[in-house]
Order: C-alpha cells, then sequence, then structure tokens
C-alpha cells in the first residue's frame, strides 16, 4: 500500500493519509478524540444504558482504532456482551498497522488486544474477551447479509471515507440496508454532517438527529431506529 503513509493528528495519535483518495481515516484534530466522541460517547455509552446485548456493525474496520477502545470500554462492562461485526474491503498490511502509535497512547493492558484483534482471521467470530466478540468480514456493506442465524444490529459505526471520497456508501440504499439489518431502536452514529447524507438516512426511515461534534467540527450526526408512521 505505497499510497497510504503514517501520519500525527492534533492529540498526538495516528491516523493514515491514503494519496489516492486526499483523505485521511480520521480527524487531523486527533483521532483518538474523535473516536471516542463519535462512536464511544455517541454511540456505545448510550446503547449500553438500554441493553446489555450489544450488535454493533462498523463500517470500515480501517486501523482497528475503534474496535480497540471499544474492547477498552467492555473491559468497564463485565455484565454487558458485545459482539462487533466489522467490515473492511481493504485490509491494512502489518507493516502499516506497524507504524501506529495507538500502543503508546493506551493503558499496557491493552497492547496484546490490539495485536490480537489484527492477527485475527477474517470472516470468522473470535472472543477477544468473555464479553467482547470480534467478527472481521473482508466486504462491503453493498454485498454484506445477516446470516440467518445473526440477530439484527442494534448499534452501527458508520465510519466510512466522506461522502466525496466514497459516494456510493453515503447512498439512500446502503442506509436502507443498515435500517433493515436493525432492531427496533437501535443507533446509527458517524462524523459526517453533509447535508445530502442526512436527507438519505431519513429517506431509508432512520429518524435524523443532529449532535455536537469533536473537536474542530460543530455537528456530527445520530439516525435512530424508532419505527416508521
Amino acid at each position: 500500500m505505497k499510497n497510504i503513509k503514517v501520519i500525527e493528528t492534533g492529540d498526538g495519535s495516528s491516523t493514515l493519509y491514503n494519496e489516492s483518495l486526499n483523505e485521511t481515516y480520521h480527524s487531523s484534530h486527533g483521532a483518538v478524540t474523535e473516536s471516542l466522541h463519535v462512536f464511544l460517547k455517541s454511540g456505545l455509552e448510550d446503547i449500553a444504558e438500554k441493553t446489555k446485548a450489544i450488535r454493533i456493525l462498523e463500517i470500515g474496520f480501517g486501523t482497528g482504532l475503534n474496535a480497540i477502545l471499544t474492547i477498552q470500554k467492555a473491559l468497564t462492562m463485565p455484565d454487558h456482551h458485545i459482539h462487533y461485526t466489522s467490515l473492511e474491503t481493504f485490509p491494512l498490511s502489518k507493516e502499516i498497522v506497524e507504524g501506529l502509535n495507538y500502543k503508546s497512547m493506551l493503558p499496557e493492558e491493552l497492547h496484546g488486544y490490539f495485536d490480537q484483534i489484527h492477527n485475527a482471521p477474517w470472516n470468522e467470530a473470535v472472543d477477544i474477551l468473555p464479553n467482547f466478540t470480534l467478527k472481521k468480514v473482508n466486504e462491503g456493506l453493498e454485498t454484506f447479509e445477516l446470516e440467518e442465524e445473526d440477530n439484527p444490529f442494534n448499534l452501527y459505526y458508520y465510519d466510512a471515507f466522506a461522502p466525496n471520497k466514497q459516494p456510493e456508501l453515503w447512498e439512500v440504499e446502503r442506509f436502507q440496508k443498515c435500517y433493515d439489518m436493525a432492531e427496533e431502536g437501535a443507533l446509527l452514529v458517524t462524523y459526517c454532517a453533509q447535508g445530502q447524507f442526512r436527507r438519505n438516512l431519513k429517506a431509508a426511515g432512520f429518524t435524523m438527529e443532529k449532535w455536537p461534534g469533536p473537536p474542530g467540527k460543530r455537528e456530527m450526526t445520530r439516525g435512530h431506529k424508532i419505527g416508521r408512521c
């Protein structure tokens, strides 16, 4: 992956810069700060108050940052079980992953888990913790389907590249698919606040909610599945 390089963000944590897309994987203001705000504080903590069985679908495994931060949270919630499915069409090389500095920013107890999530086989469910199961899927949202024995999702980490970089992942059809794979009360969280995306989210059936954004961004978006009238 010669077109991808490791760069440092505003909070000192690494992200990746895709030269072909002219796009970073996380906010330049702070990768860890953004992930904690958008996905953990605005998503996981909300759902954890409502249920102990949390089923996440992440669109974009990327560097594994959202996954390791979710594991960190899972360690504090032994009564909850998190089943974490993450889609990724272009897995990162071992060399790129080793260039990330997340271990230096995370407690030592998480270092082994970070290696474990990256070394975990694709397309298989793996128990990382007694209450955290990871399934990395080498597939995109457009072809991904729930298997017959799978339960619907109740939380989406929608972490695809921006609409002007990956427009196919921000179309109504993609959010309709998310809506159909979600249980009642499910929550979708994303850093994106673009107007057309929000209209597409509503057209797919989600109730759209504007939400305070992470540092450097005024707003983000949350979508709720609360049923059609």
